[in-house]
């Protein structure tokens, strides 16, 4: 009986699954892929960290340099500014935003598809193109500049103009996400009951898509709160933080309290960031199997209304746009206003011509290649190991972690990370190299995120039946994984190319003489008065991020009908 008993004890007792040949190299893949990301996010942000608490020996001082920071007025001054300067451009952009949104989602007006395209426009432009813009509209010798009754345009009232045209996109493209859902039957048994239109919009509407609206906020606060290109270009005498840790930095070669400012413009993002990911666990389903699309009914005055604001907002952009475009070809404004296209000869202002925008060429299409190969395998990774779940938690924390670091502190914090001459690493400081690293990690989130969405609609027998198969599974990663993907996987890569094209806060610690990128020859080229050739390379990176985006839009026909064959019957 005994015997027996033992017998049928152990039987109850799970079998060890034998790890396969497989699994062991996914799981040394994936820890290479968690220490490249230890080693290019959190190394950095440490060194950022243990340098705030340093004196210029390299002494550790304590909070010295932070007691001296709060308690100079100045410097304390430019903490203030840059939360005025967040807080009111959150609430003209999120409103502008949602309005905008609702018109695009939630009405008949006419030309949705069109108005759409307009307002994602920004994302090509680097943020320094709308501060030139406001330059030749309402500067000195702007053509507008009677509309501002005597206020200056250099200041808090440019700053937030050119935050809002810089942050709106982003707003929108979360909005439009939260209102493009949405289960007619709420409205359905609202005009039932004779709810009042009021109410309707504010219980069901505003209900709905609350944490959009939150997560919109978050951004664009955290956006504007940190952004460095238009408070250079327009700010004036009105110092934001982002232009203080660069004049700290680049400008009297105070590395510690410019590591003091660092962290401080890291401290709304890592707030706004662990908030949204509270209020994402909180978050219902507000649509389910049985939900039936929203659509609009006829309603002729909220249509027309849609279409003012739509049309006043899309002038905005075209404007602003249209104005730099205007600006690059012409002669010696306001003296000359002939038309010539000798400011895109940029090698009669700069001894390097056209070098910074080959070097940005090289830039994205480096960013784009190794970026979308290491995200991409990196969420693979993370996804569909099975077992190893410590290091898959901590990998995937790496991953979300550059969504809480501004570009300008995560430069800041390779300064003092890779040009340490302690580390083995410093021969890639002011190479291209560096440039090509720091982007990819500045932007690995929202990539990463984008991969895995796309991996997480995968049915996990794929890697079962390749198992059962004896399928090696790189043979199943390139075979099936990636032509399913492959849509993602291209939105990654042009992700990847226009951000490394308009980028300037990421990268404007890190560049030298041989790897100047266009956007820094922007910074360049306005500080030294040449505000028309500035205008012209700004014209450029448009030109050369519409035309991938527009590539891209051609070539996704061509290789949805190879690729994604399977989803069509």
């Amino acid at each position: 009986m005994a015997t027996t008993a033992s017998l049928s004890t152990g039987s109850t007792r799970p079998l060890h699954q034998q790890v396969s040949g497989d699994q062991w190299v996914m799981r040394g893949a994936l820890m290479a892929v968690g220490l490249y990301l230890f080693v290019t996010v959190a190394l950095p942000l440490y060194s950022l960290l243990t340098k705030s608490f340093q004196d210029r020996d390299g002494a550790f001082v304590g909070l010295a340099n932070y007691l001296a920071y709060f308690s100079s007025p100045a410097l304390f001054g430019a903490l203030l500014h840059s939360i005025v300067i967040g807080l009111v451009t959150t609430i003209i952009t999120v409103t502008l935003a949602f309005i905008y949104a609702y018109a695009v989602t939630r009405s008949r007006m006419a030309g949705r598809a069109i108005f759409r395209g307009i307002a994602l426009l920004p994302l090509l432009a680097p943020s320094l193109l709308p501060a030139l813009s406001l330059v030749y509209l309402f500067g000195n010798q702007g053509v507008l500049k009677g509309l501002l009754f005597g206020q200056s345009i250099y200041g808090p009232i440019g700053i937030i103009i050119g935050e809002v045209f810089f942050t709106f996109p982003q707003a929108l493209m979360i909005l439009l996400t939260a209102l493009g859902l949405a289960d007619q039957r709420l409205y359905d048994a609202a005009t039932s009951l004779r709810t009042p239109p009021r109410r309707v919009f504010l219980t069901v509407t505003l209900s709905g898509c609350r944490y959009g609206i939150i997560s919109a906020c978050f951004v664009v606060f955290t956006l504007a709160f940190t952004d460095f290109g238009v408070p250079k270009v327009i700010g004036g005498g009105y110092n934001v933080l982002a232009t203080d840790v660069y004049q700290q930095v680049v400008g009297q070669f105070n590395f510690q309290m410019g590591a003091v400012v660092g962290m401080i413009l890291l401290a709304p993002a890592v707030l706004s960031f662990v908030v949204d990911r509270m209020m994402q666990r909180r978050q219902v389903a507000l649509v389910s199997a049985r939900a039936v699309p929203f659509q609009a009914g006829p309603d002729a005055r909220r249509d027309a209304f849609c279409l003012v604001v739509c049309c006043l907002v899309g002038l905005f952009i075209l404007g602003m746009i249209g104005m730099a475009a205007y600006g690059s070809v012409i002669t010696y404004w306001p003296y000359n206003l002939g038309i010539t296209l000798r400011n895109y000869d940029f090698g009669a202002v700069a001894t390097n011509g056209w070098e910074p925008y080959w070097n940005s060429l090289i830039l994205a299409t480096a960013t784009a290649v190794i970026g979308t190969a290491v995200v991409f395998s990196g969420a693979y990774l993370v996804e569909k190991s099975r077992g190893f779940r410590l290091v898959r938690n901590v990998v995937q924390f790496l991953c979300l972690l550059p969504l809480a670091v501004p570009g300008l502190v995560l430069g800041l914090a390779y300064i003092f990370f890779f040009n340490s001459p302690n580390n083995p690493l410093n021969f890639l400081y002011l190479t291209m190299a560096i440039l090509v690293i720091n982007t990819i990690a500045h932007f690995y989130t929202v990539c990463h995120l984008t991969a895995v969405t796309a991996l997480k609609q995968l049915d996990p027998e794929f890697e079962a039946v390749s198992a059962s198969l004896k399928v090696p599974v790189y043979r199943t990663l390139w075979r099936v994984i990636v032509p399913i993907c492959l849509p993602a996987i291209v939105d990654i890569g042009v992700y990847l190319f226009v951000n490394a094209m308009t980028t300037v806060s990421a990268v404007v610690f890190l560049y030298s003489a041989d790897t100047k990128l266009a956007a820094i020859a922007i910074l360049n080229m306005d500080d030294a008065g040449k505000t028309a050739n500035a205008a012209a390379m700004g014209m450029t990176i448009v030109a050369t991020s519409g035309g991938l985006r527009l590539l891209q839009a051609l070539a996704m026909r061509g290789i949805s009908r190879r690729s994604q064959a399977w989803r069509r019957r």
